[in-house]
């Protein structure tokens, strides 16, 4: 297993936990207009070591999920912004381009200091 990609939690939108019953989290660099900020969880690190694939897994914390699409633009955005959707909903197909498709399990409510990571399986 490698270390796709890690970064940590360094600030929350105060809309983030509206998202949660839409089973969705949406992550962008610090460096996030603040109109978009209050909806995202903010981070620090957008180095991404290789090309994330269906199958890896993405953690928060200790929590994992497997990734099940990834849609066209997640790696470009994700390295050149930070910004990604994540979608808890076990997608096959990529419906979204910017969006990074998990299984169907409950989402881990996070918090200031969290470390998100994309492993290889």
């Amino acid at each position: 297993m490698n270390l796709i990609y890690s970064t940590k939690i360094t600030k929350i939108g105060e809309m983030v936990p509206q998202f949660y019953p839409e089973k969705m989290i949406i992550m962008f660099k610090e460096n996030a207009p603040q109109d978009l900020a209050d909806y995202c969880i903010l981070h620090n690190i957008n180095q991404l070591n290789e090309e994330i694939k269906t199958g890896y897994i993405l953690k928060i914390d200790d929590t994992e999920y497997k990734i099940t699409a990834v849609g066209g633009v997640v790696n470009k955005n994700l390295r050149d912004l930070g910004h990604i959707c994540l979608k808890f909903d076990g997608s096959k197909e990529a419906a979204l381009d910017g969006t990074l498709y998990l299984e169907d399990k409950d989402i881990k409510e996070v918090t200031i200091g969290d470390v998100v990571e994309v492993i290889s399986a």
